[in-house]
């Protein structure tokens, strides 16, 4: 995903931010900026996974760029919940 810039970070980030938060039902507490912060990192946190896993993610052209976003974001959002919610719990 390096090869965007980051015009193409932005906005492959922001839509699979806006998703990934549709799927996960947060999207009423999200703007535009959080959507976009949370598909950035979520392509970072994606991307280190799959690398872990021996996937080869440099060439993977900009759908695999996309899907890796939404999954990292999903999986962000996630975690989020999590902790947010055993937070709450106290």
């Amino acid at each position: 995903m390096l090869g965007l810039g980051i015009i193409g970070w932005i906005i492959i980030g922001g839509l699979a931010g806006w998703i990934a938060s549709k799927i996960m039902k947060t999207d009423a507490q999200q703007g535009i900026l959080l959507n976009i912060l949370v598909g950035v990192v979520g392509g970072l946190l994606g991307g280190f996974l799959l690398k872990l896993f021996g996937v080869d993610v440099e060439g993977g052209g900009l759908w695999f760029s996309f899907f890796t976003c939404l999954g990292g974001a999903v999986i962000l959002l996630f975690l989020v919940r999590l902790v947010t919610s055993r937070r709450a719990m106290r």
